[in-house]
């Protein structure tokens, strides 16, 4: 299955702010937060399984939701699909 333009977006958009998120707390903990050593793996397996939750939360969410297609918007899109053919 080849992922769309928009899912391909958030996933990036995600992986990016989680980076950010990360890289934050790393700081925070290694300049001002005296924390033990085993504290630093917690937090990268945590930032690692939040974000791996919210993306296949997000990609179940957009499964539904093409599953769940009025037939006009069925219609709809078969004729915009030979349109661009």
């Amino acid at each position: 299955m080849i992922m769309k333009k928009k899912e391909l977006i958030f996933t990036f958009g995600l992986c990016l702010l989680m980076c950010l998120i990360w890289i934050a707390g790393e700081l925070v903990m290694g300049l001002w937060l005296p924390v033990y050593p085993w504290v630093y793996i917690v937090w990268r397996v945590g930032i690692v399984v939040v974000t791996l939750g919210i993306n296949i939360w997000h990609s179940l969410r957009e499964d539904r939701s093409e599953e769940n297609k009025t037939p006009a918007q069925a219609k709809y899109e078969r004729k915009t699909q030979k349109r661009k053919q």
